[in-house]
């Protein structure tokens, strides 16, 4: 996979390794039966004429061969050619075939062909220059291999380079966007249904608002919004919202539309009006019906509990009625919103209560804004009250220090004044005669 620059190191002269490679390209023709071929001699007469780059033309066109090349083979054999095609001054012309050619199928080897292909892309791309936009054409090479193998694991490491190789080649936005649906093709070829909505929506980003209502945005939206619904870990559908695309939904598909919007924000009442205003609708639309009533009713729980407000709780008994579902199920219910990571509390089974500890909002809008001021201005008069408290308790202990202090110094004007008297006194004389 792409990797640091690399370079090609093979002893020769063009002349004798264009010589040898011919000769191999002829034999693995003729040992498929064509008889006729003889690359061999063209290349003769071209190089006596000084025709470099029609001697590669006549490799390049013949090298579709060499996916016929015994395993042990097929390496060296396409490293010859790269190695042969950049001496060429006009590399760009012979380089897209030869990666049409590593993404068709590596016949000699059905079971390691993928690896095989992917090895000798590799060691193309690293060795065109980081800045070099071809890169961006073996890339493309490189995933369309790695969906065709289901090899979706190659690609992972290198995801996270991905907006840096497109700004470095300063491609444009329907080049990206291409990118962008390539991988999310292979991701989902491979099951890794997570990044193949991450790179869809990547896709969907590169669209205009004046390219917004166009064909490929509505058919990449449609599947962007089905990916998210169906899914069973996906419940913020802002990501999908906020796109132009996905709004041009509302005047072109206005069902689907619907549908995100009661998902986005409404509950399952507001689901299951939907339902019977439109009979059978799901059932054809390519929905799976049995996860979205699962995913409406851990959306609907989330709603109830962030609508708590101070109470932080609510009674079994409320999420019964608003999921439709009987009193015993409430607490398995509970249990698969919180691992949804949807809520945060705890069960109550002694007062049938669901105590709250966190919750999410689907939609942060006015109504929203407005319980967080309530809420900051509950935590400020509690802290007013507070300081209010620590501040009496400043004056207090000031007044009783100074009350101390005062005591103290009075103690100790006493216990002077009585030293003093003690030192103006004189003792009594006793008369010496006793007669």
């Amino acid at each position: 996979m792409p990797g640091p620059t690399t370079t090609l190191l093979i002893e020769g002269s063009f002349d004798e390794l264009t010589d040898e490679l011919a000769q191999y390209i002829d034999t693995l023709k003729k040992s498929q039966g064509d008889e006729a071929s003889d690359i061999q001699a063209e290349c003769t007469q071209l190089l006596a004429d000084n025709k470099k780059d029609d001697v590669l033309k006549k490799l390049v066109m013949g090298s579709q061969a060499l996916n016929q090349a015994p395993e042990k083979e097929f390496i060296a054999a396409y490293n010859l050619l790269i190695h042969l095609v950049r001496q060429s001054p006009n590399i760009g012309m012979f380089l897209p075939r030869i990666c049409n050619h590593l993404g068709q199928p590596i016949t000699s080897s059905p079971a390691n062909g993928g690896g095989l292909a992917l090895s000798v892309l590799s060691t193309i791309f690293n060795t065109l220059l980081p800045a070099n936009d071809m890169r961006y054409h073996i890339l493309m090479t490189i995933v369309r291999v790695i969906r065709n193998t289901s090899n979706f694991e190659t690609l992972r490491p290198q995801l996270k380079q991905i907006d840096l190789w497109l700004e470095a080649w300063e491609m444009e936005d329907d080049e990206s966007r291409r990118l962008y649906l390539a991988i999310s093709d292979a991701a989902m070829e491979a099951g890794e249904s997570e990044q193949a909505y991450i790179y869809l929506l990547r896709s969907l980003r590169t669209f205009t608002s004046d390219e917004a209502a166009c064909k490929d945005a509505r058919t990449q939206s449609l599947r962007a919004l089905k990916s998210a619904l169906n899914s069973p870990t996906h419940f913020d559908f802002q990501d999908l919202t906020e796109l132009d695309s996905i709004q041009s939904l509302r005047n072109t598909d206005p069902v689907y539309f619907q549908l995100l919007e009661i998902f986005n924000s409404d509950l399952l009442d507001d689901f299951n009006d939907f339902k019977d205003e439109h009979d059978g609708w799901l059932d054809d639309s390519g929905l799976d019906p049995a996860a979205l009533n699962r995913k409406m009713r851990l959306l609907t729980l989330a709603s109830i509990a962030a609508s708590t407000g101070q109470t932080r709780s609510l009674p079994y008994a409320h999420i019964a009625k608003a999921l439709q579902i009987p009193a015993s199920d409430v607490e398995m219910w509970v249990i698969d919103v919180i691992r949804a990571g949807l809520v945060e509390g705890k069960l109550s089974q002694l007062n049938q209560q669901f105590l709250i500890h966190r919750s999410t909002y689907r939609v942060f809008g006015e109504k929203q804004w407005r319980e967080v001021a309530s809420r900051l201005d509950m935590w400020r008069n509690s802290l007013m009250g507070v300081l209010q408290v620590v501040q009496a308790e400043k004056v207090k202990f000031a007044a009783e220090r100074d009350e101390e202090a005062r005591i103290a110094e009075m103690k100790g004007e006493q216990a002077s004044r009585v030293a003093r008297g003690l030192g103006k006194s004189k003792p009594r004389v006793l008369d010496e005669d006793m007669d």
